[in-house]
C-alpha cells in the first residue's frame, strides 16, 4: 500500500462529508493527512465527541476572523471547544455590544460560504513570533511554548493553541489560493469553513481575564455553540430554554427557598425556612442511610492552625483557594509594636486532615479496619467573583464528606460498598442514570508519585469495581491526582444535563504524610489508605442539582409543604382543621389555608407554590367523611374517604414519591 493522502476538498472517500478527521496512531489529525500501510487510522464522524470538538475549535476560528474582519485591531486570545460550545477571547479597546454580534454574525456567514480551507503548516519560534508580530498574547503563548506552562498548563482552553511538541499556523485560504487569515493552533479543523454549516450560534458576551487570572488585562469574551445540524441547534435552544425556567437562582427566589444577601457577601448563602426543611430531609435521610452503612458521624472545627494545612500540603498546592489567614494571639505594647507573634489561623477548605488527626488520636489495629468517618463538614473556598454561580460554585458550603481507612486488602472491597451506597443514595433521591469515569495516572512518571506496584494495584482494583457495577466506564489517562486513582460518578438529569457528583479517591498520600498507621496481624505496622468519598458533593450543589432536576415540584417527602388543606368555604375550615391534625400526628407538613382569599386564588397560590397536594372540601366531602385531592398538573380526585386520604399521603411520603398527577396517587 502507497501512502494516501485524504482528501480536504472533494471528499471523494467520504462522500456524506459525516468524517471530518482521523485518528492516526491515537492521535486525532486533519483530513488531509498522509497516512502508510502502518498507520492505524479511523473516521472521525461530526456526530462523535471528537468531531463535535473539532467543529466547534473551527467554528471559534470563523468567529474570530470575523471579528478581524469588522475590528481589525482587535487583538487574538485563545479560542477552545467547550462543552456544547466554544468561546474565543479578545483584545479590544471597546467592549462588544449586542449589535456587534449581530455583525459579526454575518460576517461570519459570509466565511462559511466562502469554504475557506484550513491548512496546517509546521512553524519554527521564529517563524510563528514573525508571523504573529501584531498578537501579544500569541507571542505570550509562543514564549510558553515547550516550556513548564505548556500545553493544557499555559491558560485556561489554551490546549487548542499550543502544547508540547511543535508549533502549527493554520492558514485559511479562498479558492483562489489566497491566504485570507491565519491563527496560532494545534488543530485539527474541519477541511473547509463550509463544513461548520449553520448549525451554530453566537450566544452571549462576557469578560474574561487572559490566562486567568485576575493580575493580567480583561479581554472580551464571545461565547458560542456549534452543532452538525440547524435541527440539533435548535434541539439544543430549547433545552437552553428549558433549563433557564429550572434555573435554581430563579426557583431560589420565586419558591422562597435560600439568598445571598449582599450584607453577608458574595458566594455566601442562607437557608430560609422552606429551604431549610428541604435541606433538613436530605441531612436527616443521607445520616440514616451513613449509620446503617456502618459510618460514624464526627464533628470538627471551621478553622485551624496553619501547621495542619502545612502537613497536609494545601498551604502549597491550594493556597490560591483558601482565604487569607486570621491572625490569633498577637500581643502589642501601647505603642502598637508586636510584643508577641501571633499565629495564623485558616478556614478550613477541606474535611480530610481533621479526620485523619481523629484517626491518629490513638493506637489503630488491623481489628480497627476499615473505619468510616462521616461529617456534614463546612468549608471555605476563596473563589474569584466572576466564578460564583448560585449554589453550584460558592465560597462557603457544607460537603458531605467520608474518609475511610482501609488496608490495602480490604480496597476493593470497600471501594465496591461506597459505589453500591452512592448509586443508592442517589436512586433514593430520583436520579438513577449513571455512568462512570476512571481516572488513571500519567504516563510522564514526574507527574505522579509513588510505585509501580501501588499503581497498578490499585487502578486495577477501582476498574474492577467499575466494570462489577454494570455502569457505562470511561477510563482517562493521565486525569488521576499525582498521588492515586479515582472514579467519578456522573448522573443525567430530567433534562438530560450531565453532573459529575460523587468522588471515590483512593489517596496514599496524606497517610504518608501524617505518619498514619495501624498494627497488622503480624505485629508490625503497617500504613493505612484512605478514601475521600463525597456523596453529594456539597449539599448546596446538590440541592441545586435537584431543584433543577425537579423544577421545584420535588417529591413528596422532600417538599416543604406537603398537603395545603382549600376550604371551599369558611364553613368548612373546622372539618379540614381536624384532617390536616391526624396528617401532622403522623410527621406530615400540613396546614389549612385560613387566608381572606377565596378558593380559586388559593389553589392558583399554592399550584405557584408546587404544593404537591391539596385537599379540597366542600359540604358533600364533610356529610360523607371525604376529603378531595388536587394535584399540581391541575387534576383532581373527590370523595376519598379521610382514613384512605391519610393513607395514601402518609405512603406516598414513605416511597418517596413523586406526586405531580392523580395517576400518581392511585
Amino acid at each position: 500500500m502507497t501512502d494516501v493522502t485524504y482528501p480536504a476538498d472533494g471528499f471523494a472517500l467520504f462522500p456524506d462529508r459525516s468524517v471530518i478527521a482521523l485518528r492516526v496512531n491515537g492521535d486525532l489529525k486533519d483530513l488531509a493527512t498522509v497516512v502508510t500501510a502502518e498507520d492505524a487510522v479511523e473516521p472521525v464522524t461530526v456526530d462523535s465527541a471528537d468531531g463535535l470538538a473539532i467543529l466547534r475549535h473551527s467554528t471559534a476560528h470563523v468567529l474570530a476572523q470575523a471579528v478581524q474582519r469588522i475590528r481589525p485591531q482587535a487583538n487574538l486570545g485563545i479560542g477552545p471547544p467547550i462543552t456544547d460550545g466554544f468561546y474565543y477571547d479578545f483584545g479590544v479597546d471597546d467592549p462588544f455590544t449586542p449589535e456587534d454580534l449581530k455583525a459579526i454574525k454575518k460576517e461570519m456567514e459570509r466565511i462559511v460560504r466562502e469554504n475557506q480551507r484550513f491548512v496546517r503548516r509546521v512553524v519554527t519560534e521564529d517563524e510563528a513570533r514573525a508571523e504573529m508580530a501584531d498578537e501579544p498574547f500569541k507571542l505570550e503563548l509562543i514564549d510558553l511554548a515547550g516550556g513548564p506552562g505548556s500545553g493544557a498548563n499555559a491558560a485556561e482552553g489554551a490546549s487548542a493553541e499550543i502544547g508540547a511538541g511543535e508549533l502549527t499556523i493554520y492558514d485559511n485560504v479562498t479558492r483562489d489560493g489566497e491566504t485570507a487569515w491565519r491563527d496560532l493552533c494545534r488543530g485539527p479543523h474541519v477541511p473547509g469553513t463550509r463544513l461548520v454549516g449553520n448549525g451554530w450560534d453566537l450566544t452571549r458576551i462576557a469578560g474574561a481575564y487572559w490566562r486567568g487570572s485576575e493580575k493580567n488585562p480583561q479581554l472580551q469574551r464571545i461565547y458560542g455553540t456549534a452543532w452538525p445540524t440547524k435541527d440539533e441547534l435548535r434541539a439544543y435552544q430549547q433545552r437552553l430554554e428549558e433549563a433557564a425556567k429550572r434555573d435554581h437562582r430563579k426557583l431560589g427566589k420565586e419558591l422562597d427557598l435560600f439568598s445571598f444577601p449582599d450584607e453577608i457577601g458574595s458566594g455566601l448563602s442562607v437557608w430560609h425556612p422552606k429551604g431549610g426543611i428541604v435541606r433538613g430531609e436530605m441531612e436527616q435521610h443521607a445520616r440514616r442511610r451513613h449509620i446503617a452503612a456502618g459510618y460514624t458521624y464526627v464533628y470538627t472545627p471551621h478553622i485551624s492552625k496553619e501547621d495542619l494545612f502545612l502537613t497536609s500540603n494545601h498551604l502549597v498546592t491550594y493556597r490560591d483557594g483558601m482565604f487569607p489567614p486570621i491572625v490569633m494571639d498577637e500581643e502589642r505594647d501601647a505603642e502598637g509594636n508586636i510584643t508577641k507573634a501571633g499565629q495564623d489561623y485558616y478556614l478550613k477548605p477541606m474535611n480530610c486532615p481533621m479526620h485523619i488527626l481523629i484517626y491518629k488520636e490513638r493506637a489503630r489495629s488491623y481489628r480497627d479496619l476499615p473505619m468510616r468517618l462521616a461529617e456534614n463538614g463546612t468549608v471555605y473556598r476563596n473563589e474569584l467573583s466572576g466564578a460564583l454561580h448560585g449554589l453550584t460554585r460558592v465560597r462557603g458550603f457544607t460537603q458531605d464528606d467520608s474518609h475511610l481507612f482501609v488496608t490495602e486488602d480490604q480496597l476493593e472491597t470497600e471501594a465496591t460498598r461506597v459505589l453500591e451506597f452512592v448509586t443508592s443514595m442517589l436512586r433514593d433521591f430520583g436520579l438513577d442514570d449513571f455512568e462512570l469515569e476512571l481516572s488513571m495516572r500519567d504516563d510522564e512518571k514526574s507527574k505522579w508519585i509513588g510505585s509501580d506496584e501501588f499503581w497498578e494495584y490499585s487502578t486495577n482494583a477501582l476498574r474492577n469495581v467499575a466494570v462489577a457495577s454494570g455502569l457505562k466506564l470511561t477510563e482517562v489517562p493521565g486525569e488521576a491526582a499525582f498521588y492515586g486513582p479515582k472514579i467519578d460518578l456522573k448522573t443525567r438529569d430530567a433534562i438530560g444535563r450531565t453532573w459529575q457528583l460523587s468522588t471515590v479517591q483512593v489517596d496514599p498520600n496524606l497517610p504518608e504524610r501524617f505518619g498514619l498507621e495501624y498494627t497488622g496481624p503480624d505485629g508490625e505496622k503497617h500504613r493505612p489508605i484512605m478514601i475521600h468519598r463525597a456523596l453529594f458533593g456539597s449539599i448546596e450543589r446538590f440541592f441545586a442539582i435537584l431543584l433543577e432536576h425537579y423544577a421545584g415540584a420535588f417529591p413528596v417527602w422532600l417538599a416543604p409543604q406537603q398537603v395545603v388543606g382549600i376550604p371551599v368555604a369558611d364553613d368548612f375550615a373546622p372539618y379540614l382543621d381536624e384532617i390536616i391534625d391526624r396528617l401532622r400526628a403522623r410527621g406530615v407538613r400540613a396546614e389549612v389555608d385560613h387566608s381572606a382569599d377565596r378558593m380559586p386564588k388559593k389553589i392558583r397560590t399554592h399550584t405557584t407554590q408546587k404544593v404537591p397536594l391539596q385537599l379540597i372540601a366542600g359540604e358533600q366531602d364533610r356529610s360523607q367523611g371525604t376529603v378531595s385531592f388536587r394535584f399540581r398538573d391541575g387534576s383532581q380526585t373527590n370523595g376519598i374517604p379521610v382514613d384512605e386520604a391519610i393513607e395514601k399521603i402518609v405512603g406516598a411520603i414513605a416511597s418517596h414519591a413523586l406526586v405531580n398527577t392523580a395517576e400518581d396517587l392511585a
